[in-house]
């Protein structure tokens, strides 16, 4: 590969990481090609690319505040680049990794901060985006049912209390003057 090739290789890289919400190595090893295409399959639907990236490449497009990442990149690594939630791509990997027990996850950087295999473990297991923001929805939609139910009660009872003196009256009421018919 001549220098403006890698260099363009080594900017896309780059452009990536930083445009990045999260992304994290694994070690692809022993993985198909159908495995791998049926993983980016999955990974599109969250806005997230799984590519498989020269080490040494990486490490050049890597800035000087993820050293520790550097010192990840040995083997047979890919990179899953997600844009946009951070919990969505980790669950499809987590998710792909227990059905085809490959690729193994090295790490990963979310805001600049370096987490082992375990800690994107536990960042997969959270809720996503979609699912908190309808957590949140539900717990302000709950209050309000519970007002309107209490009104409707309120409303119910006092039609039962005008049909039971209407009973009472012999069957027609008077209110404010006028009999209704």
């Amino acid at each position: 590969m001549n220098k403006t090739k890698k260099a363009g290789i080594i900017t896309k890289i780059k452009e990536r990481i930083d445009s990045s919400s999260i992304f994290i190595l694994t070690d692809y090893k022993g993985m198909t090609v159908k495995e791998i295409t049926d993983l980016r399959r999955k990974l599109r639907v969250c806005k997230a690319e799984y590519k498989v990236v020269k080490n040494t490449l990486t490490s050049r497009a890597l800035s000087q505040s993820n050293e520790s990442v550097k010192e990840k990149l040995n083997g047979t690594t890919a990179i899953l680049f997600g844009f946009g939630d951070v919990v969505s791509p980790a669950k499809i990997l987590a998710s792909f990794i227990k059905d085809a027990e490959k690729p193994k996850i090295i790490g990963g950087v979310l805001d600049g901060k370096y987490y082992e295999e375990k800690e994107v473990v536990a960042i997969s297991k959270l809720k996503s985006k979609e699912q908190l923001l309808a957590d949140v929805v539900g717990g302000l939609k709950s209050p309000l049912y519970g007002l309107v139910s209490v009104l409707q009660g309120n409303i119910r009872k006092m039609v039962y209390l005008l049909s039971a003196i209407k009973d009472k009256k012999g069957g027609s009421i008077q209110i404010g003057g006028a009999t209704p018919h």
